[in-house]
């Protein structure tokens, strides 16, 4: 009997010490930024710290995100799955209120689907601390942060500060572990990147016109990226001046590039495929790879991490388990982005990307929220005086083509559309298939036109800013309301 409970007594133990080593894990989540880090070979700038994170784990070259905007891509990152598989894919959506204005009751009430949970109330119900801080979500879903929290900052924004003072795990218990997420604003700081870089040294890619508004958008970028270079130290220091370094996972990644057009919304090169580096405990250092991952892939590789089931619904793979396979493709997908109506979808494969573009009726540069932008006005007025070239008409131009085909190898910036060329009719063909096979499995929503309450909530939001046809079914909707 003494031998049993003896026994029972260490299996107790060992499951309390096995508790107590599971690791924490934080997302260094970077807003708006292009990797245009040393670790990624770029000369302009150096960026220390981030290279020593990426140096001390795993630096992926070909993460790819699900979309090129905020919200859809951290919709999909944040449940494991496709946002097209969820309806939960056009940009800000299903909100009840926005920035500060009621919608009314009729509104696009999007939930998730009965038994799909957040990563974070997942790690909850693991036993893990969680918190947030920045506090940005940005879910196209109804969410209770209460729910996924542990920790919020009263006031939200970028940096981390909080963490660096040890307020995100300050209210833990005695070993648990944590899930944290640490908003950096990246590409959003604005004025809080101070002014270091020579405008007149910045690389300017062929897609765009070599003029100094565009040169001030590319150097303005490195300033922040420097920026952020410094915050991600300050974030490495607090965790090792706690002592919580070592047992510390941490995934440090982009939700989509910089905010110039062609990047940000849009499903390029510079769109999409972003920096991520992984590193801690079971991660050795020094590795680099250069297989696809995909944004979706993260959720599931966290939760086996930390020895927590992946659910069903997850379309991501665990790309840091010892027999993982290889993706042979991604997929990102472009919908409604703000008052926009786009529907784009990428698929890439290790040498090729394809685009097809379904709403051919409209260009790329169809009005957008950068209108107002300085450089967007000197983007339309060349485009008006004919002085952009062949190149950068690709994007600038009137006309968008309904399918595109890269050899990325060969031609990274994307301006060489091999759809039309015999010699690729083998490769077009199979990308073809790779896309309809994909949305046939996962029922890409996407594909259909948004909802009557979900155009009708653009409208109160943007109003006459609301110019696609497709506003045109439900603009008496908004009418009536009004005239109740």
């Amino acid at each position: 009997m003494k031998r049993a409970i003896s026994f029972l007594s260490l299996l107790l133990a060992l499951g309390q010490a096995q508790a107590a080593e599971r690791p924490n894990i934080l997302w260094i989540y970077l807003e708006d930024v292009s990797g245009w880090f040393g670790c990624y070979g770029d000369q302009v700038i150096k960026t220390p710290n981030i290279d020593q994170l990426a140096a001390s784990g795993i630096r992926f070259d070909r993460f790819y995100t699900p979309a090129g905007v905020c919200s859809a891509t951290r919709s999909a990152i944040i449940v494991g799955a496709m946002q097209t598989s969820l309806g939960i894919h056009n940009h800000r959506s299903g909100r009840a209120n926005f920035r500060g204005k009621n919608l009314g009751p009729v509104f696009d009430d999007i939930r998730l689907p009965k038994g799909v949970r957040t990563l974070p109330e997942m790690f909850r119900a693991a036993g893990y601390w969680t918190f947030n801080e920045g506090g940005k979500d940005d879910y196209n879903f109804k969410h209770d942060t209460g729910a996924m929290y542990d920790f919020l900052p009263r006031k939200r924004g970028w940096g981390p500060a909080l963490l660096v003072a040890g307020e995100c795990w300050k209210g833990r218990k005695k070993g648990q572990p944590f899930f944290g997420q640490v908003q950096l604003g990246g590409g959003k700081l604005g004025r809080r990147a101070p002014e270091s870089i020579d405008r007149a040294k910045v690389p300017v890619p062929p897609y765009y016109p070599d003029i100094p508004l565009v040169r001030e958008e590319i150097a303005h970028h490195y300033d922040c990226l420097l920026k952020t270079d410094e915050q991600v130290g300050q974030i490495i220091a607090a965790l090792k001046r706690d002592g919580l370094y070592d047992n510390t996972l941490i995934f440090c990644f982009s939700d989509h590039g910089y905010k110039l057009h062609r990047h940000k919304q849009f499903l390029y090169e510079g769109g999409i495929q972003m920096p991520m580096m992984v590193a801690g405990p079971g991660v050795a250092a020094g590795q680099v790879r250069k297989d696809l991952i995909s944004g979706i892939d993260i959720a599931p590789a966290c939760l086996a991490a930390a020895g927590i089931e992946i659910p069903k619904h997850m379309e991501g793979a665990d790309f840091l388990a010892k027999g993982y396979t290889k993706q042979k493709f991604v997929v990102a997908a472009r919908d409604r982005c703000d008052y926009t109506i786009e529907r784009i979808r990428a698929v890439v494969t290790p040498q090729f990307k394809y685009l097809r573009n379904y709403l051919t009726d409209r260009p790329f540069m169809q009005p957008s929220y950068k209108d107002p932008w300085p450089v967007s006005k000197k983007f339309r007025e060349m485009m008006a005086n004919g002085e952009m070239n062949e190149t950068q008409l690709i994007f600038f131009g009137s006309e968008k083509a309904p399918e595109e085909l890269y050899d990325l190898t060969s031609d990274p910036h994307e301006i060489h559309n091999l759809a039309n060329d015999s010699k690729f009719k083998k490769q077009l063909r199979r990308h073809r298939r790779l896309l309809d096979g994909w949305i046939k499995e996962t029922g890409d929503q996407g594909l259909k036109t948004e909802s009557d309450p979900g155009l009708l909530a653009v409208l109160k939001r943007w109003g006459a800013k609301c110019v696609n046809p497709e506003y045109d079914r439900v603009r008496h909707l908004l009418q009536a309301e009004k005239t109740e």
